[in-house]
């Protein structure tokens, strides 16, 4: 029972987040589907674990920020570091 917040909070977005990546090669791709595949899949969750309205689809939408945020990390975790070089000080002088 305790490892069922745990796995719809953290395990279950990571995992959204590496087939992400997986399915789509390109980095605003993955994002952007674990941006909005994460917080389904948490609501998909809910309603199958809770079918009798114990949870509301307003406890899905209060830790939506925090499914995607652990979602789009793992892309960019997964993506590596960013292409965007950054100038140096001494070369803007």
């Amino acid at each position: 029972m305790l490892m069922t917040p745990r796995l719809v909070l953290f395990i279950m977005p990571a995992l959204i987040g590496l087939a992400s990546v997986i399915v789509f090669r390109k980095i605003r791709g993955a994002s952007f589907a674990a941006a909005v595949g994460a917080p389904l899949g948490v609501y998909l969750w809910v309603k199958m674990v809770a079918p009798a309205d114990t949870w509301s689809p307003l406890a899905a939408l209060l830790v939506s920020p925090l499914v995607i945020a652990v979602a789009v990390t793992t892309v960019l975790l997964c993506a590596g570091r960013s292409q965007v070089r950054r100038r140096r000080a001494w070369e803007d002088a």
